[in-house]
């Protein structure tokens, strides 16, 4: 791709890399820990109970890590973009203290294993550099500086601007000892590593129902059973979870492109500004002259924006008045859930007794994914772990409420939706590959137009609770407003927290008097 968007995207990282295939369940199966979901959350928490001695099974409705955890950026940071002064002001010194430290342990755990196990995954030791804006006042950065160092990062220092000289900047927090990596390359190494070890991966696998009680079960769509003693729902947002969790936090849609540069002509680094929504940025070395930039950024609620093609156009205006591009190779977006508290929420399902959930990434989904390895292995095995506390699931946002009432206003507001006329009089208007949702009476039917003229419908209500869908040009997916399910161009569950497909109209929408 060149200078615009096709509409279709790849990520970098599905474009470099093969992923090893695994069969589908056939048959009922004994596990001492199931996992649901095979990305980095899943895989990293398999591999870690692997190596306690525990029996362990994995199950993914798709390949594996072909979800969220494909569509990262894959920054290893410790410096977290929620910020330490804003932590500090949530969680205290103590918890800004351990959410910084669990950081670290992550990017060193994700050293130890490739490592260990000799997966060539691209892994580097780098700098990060938090930057303001040319205009705009340090001020900020100080406050930030002085909560990093009470935080742990005692070498964290300021700096007159970053290190690229391609444009200018204000002053920038270095913080050193980051990292970076080849996601897939890391994961499929590890998914590779947990079946020599005895455990058992199962993809194309689809977990209609989790039962919790002394002797938990996962029931998959083609009728089998995993009975377990513990489970663990590692599905981005959980869809276990009818309403609870999904108060707590929200779904947003976030941008990235990849660009061609000359190799060299950018210091390879962490890159963060201070903008809201922020950008970020890193490089990815290729062979040859040039390098891959990758940036990100221009954040919305998903479901809740128009024309988001804008938003890939807007990222590249600002990634080529800032660096040297020579192209852009690459677009995709991927799904980000943000906590109200800006935490992950990693342990025991509220209400539940040996039923785990990994979700609220907050845009660090490689280190949180990580984190919840670590913290679900001691909390299943029975191990004190000094950051249970800070991400169990059960938490108050006490100190978020503002930021809470604010979320869960913007859900309620999504209903209205239902109430509003369609995007389109009749299904005739839909354009070829593009989908729009009509008025059917009182019914919404959401209708996709094929690039041969066939249209596809399929209710416009999103079996989680309840919201009308939209229609994402983007990735070709209806998105839900209220708590970020996605499925596919016909109906498919792709994301959850919906566990189920949009239904099949109860109406036809071929039929005359389609309303507007």
């Amino acid at each position: 791709m060149e200078n615009h968007h096709s509409g279709r995207t790849v990520s970098l990282w599905m474009a470099t890399q093969e992923l090893p295939f695994f069969e589908p369940l056939q048959q009922n199966f004994d596990s001492d820990v199931c996992i649901v979901g095979a990305g980095i959350a899943g895989l990293t928490t398999a591999y870690q109970l692997l190596r306690q001695g525990k029996k362990v099974v994995v199950l993914d409705d798709g390949p594996v890590v072909s979800g969220e955890t494909e569509r990262t950026t894959a920054h290893l940071a410790s410096a977290l973009d929620d910020r330490f002064s804003h932590l500090e002001k949530l969680f205290g010194e103590d918890g800004s203290r351990l959410a910084a430290e669990s950081h670290m342990a992550a990017i060193n755990t994700i050293e130890g294993i490739a490592t260990r196990e000799s997966i060539d995954c691209d892994f580097t030791r780098l700098d990060g550099y938090l930057f303001v804006p040319e205009d705009e006042s340090p001020d900020q950065l100080r406050e930030e500086l002085a909560a990093a160092r009470r935080a742990g990062h005692a070498q964290a220092d300021m700096v007159a601007a970053i290190p690229a000289s391609s444009f200018r900047t204000g002053p920038a927090i270095k913080f050193p000892g980051q990292g970076q990596f080849h996601p897939l390359k890391y994961l499929a190494g590890l998914a590779s590593t947990i079946q020599r070890d005895g455990g058992a991966i199962f993809s194309y696998t689809h977990a209609t129902a989790i039962e919790d009680g002394d002797s938990p079960r996962v029931h998959t769509q083609d009728g089998y059973t995993v009975s377990a003693k513990a489970v663990v729902v590692a599905t981005n947002s959980p869809i276990n979870d009818r309403v609870a969790m999904h108060t707590k936090q929200a779904p947003y849609r976030t941008y990235v492109i990849a660009a061609r540069i000359r190799h060299g002509s950018v210091p390879v680094a962490l890159y963060w500004d201070t903008m809201d929504p922020y950008h970020y940025v890193r490089l990815q070395k290729e062979a040859g002259e040039a390098d891959l930039l990758i940036v990100g950024g221009e954040d919305h609620k998903t479901g809740q924006a128009t024309n988001v093609e804008a938003r890939f156009a807007r990222l590249e205006s600002w990634t080529r008045e800032r660096f040297p591009v020579d192209g852009i190779e690459y677009y995709w977006s991927g799904q980000v859930m943000e906590p109200v508290d800006s935490l992950a929420f990693i342990g025991r399902n509220p209400g539940n007794k040996n039923v785990y959930i990994a979700t609220g990434d907050s845009g660090h989904g490689m280190t949180h994914g990580t984190i919840a390895g670590l913290l679900l292995t001691d909390l299943i095995c029975g191990r004190a772990n000094a950051w249970a506390d800070l991400y169990d699931p059960s938490r108050k946002p006490f100190h978020s409420l503002g930021e809470f009432a604010k979320e869960n206003l913007n859900v309620a507001a999504r209903y209205t939706e239902h109430l509003r006329r369609g995007e389109v009089r009749d299904e005739a208007a839909i354009p070829l590959d593009s989908g729009a949702v009509i008025r059917h009476g009182t019914k919404k039917v959401a209708v996709y137009c094929d690039e041969t003229g066939q249209r596809h419908a399929c209710s416009a209500v999103c079996p989680h609770l309840g919201c009308v869908v939209s229609w994402n040009g983007v990735e070709k997916t209806w998105d839900c407003p209220c708590h970020g399910s996605r499925f596919d161009p016909y109906g498919k569950v792709v994301n959850g927290p919906a566990n189920e497909d949009l239904e099949k109209p109860s109406v036809d929408p071929h039929e005359e008097h389609v309303h507007a």
